[in-house]
């Protein structure tokens, strides 16, 4: 089923954030573009992969601790337990209470000075930029083709928008989207990448 968003959407929960800090390289009214990448970019729910593991859940509701920072503790308790409830399609599994519990003390012994470890972005879609999702996918293309080199960061980025795009990832279409061979697509994906587009593939 379809994640129930209008229950964060109800309650003015942050779930996505642009980069405060970092500095696009290019920046127009429908993208930025960061040549070397930006960790600062957090915007959960775009992907259709649900969370399907206790480390990804605990990840999703520390992002979401850390971009409300004055969200009340038992608001968040309230939110983490909505999350965490597989009928609100947020996640692909049932975690019992005590699980979720533990999951919960561990976030709040976190230091929201630091924020939660995230995977690098180099091309970021401003909202409502207008674009149609092929428009997407060509730029993605376009802005990571020009790079000297393609490596992990560049792969992972062209599986978002294959996803987001409701296309399934194949070896062929991020090589044609990069303008580069398979062969050199099948030596960038590690077991993570890998594991990441299996899971994308299946929640198609």
């Amino acid at each position: 089923m379809d994640r129930y968003l209008k229950f964060l959407w109800n309650r003015n929960i942050v779930y996505r954030q642009d980069p405060i800090n970092d500095i696009p390289d290019v920046d127009t009214d429908q993208y930025m573009f960061y040549k070397n990448g930006t960790y600062e970019c957090y915007d959960l729910f775009r992907s259709k992969a649900k969370i399907n593991t206790f480390r990804s859940l605990k990840w999703h509701l520390l992002v979401i601790w850390y971009l409300n920072p004055d969200l009340e503790v038992d608001k968040f308790i309230e939110i983490a337990k909505f999350i965490a409830k597989k009928d609100h399609g947020f996640t692909t599994f049932n975690i019992s209470k005590t699980n979720l519990n533990r999951v919960i003390d561990d976030i709040m012994t976190c230091n929201l000075d630091d924020p939660p470890k995230n995977r690098i972005r180099k091309v970021i879609f401003k909202v409502n930029s207008g674009l149609t999702k092929s428009e997407k996918l060509s730029i993605v293309g376009q802005l990571i083709g020009k790079l000297n080199s393609v490596g992990k960061p560049e792969v992972y980025e062209c599986m978002l928008e294959l996803n987001h795009s409701n296309k399934k990832i194949t070896i062929a279409k991020i090589a044609k989207m990069l303008n580069v061979s398979n062969r050199t697509i099948h030596r960038r994906m590690c077991n993570e990448l890998k594991q990441e587009k299996q899971i994308l593939n299946e929640q198609l």
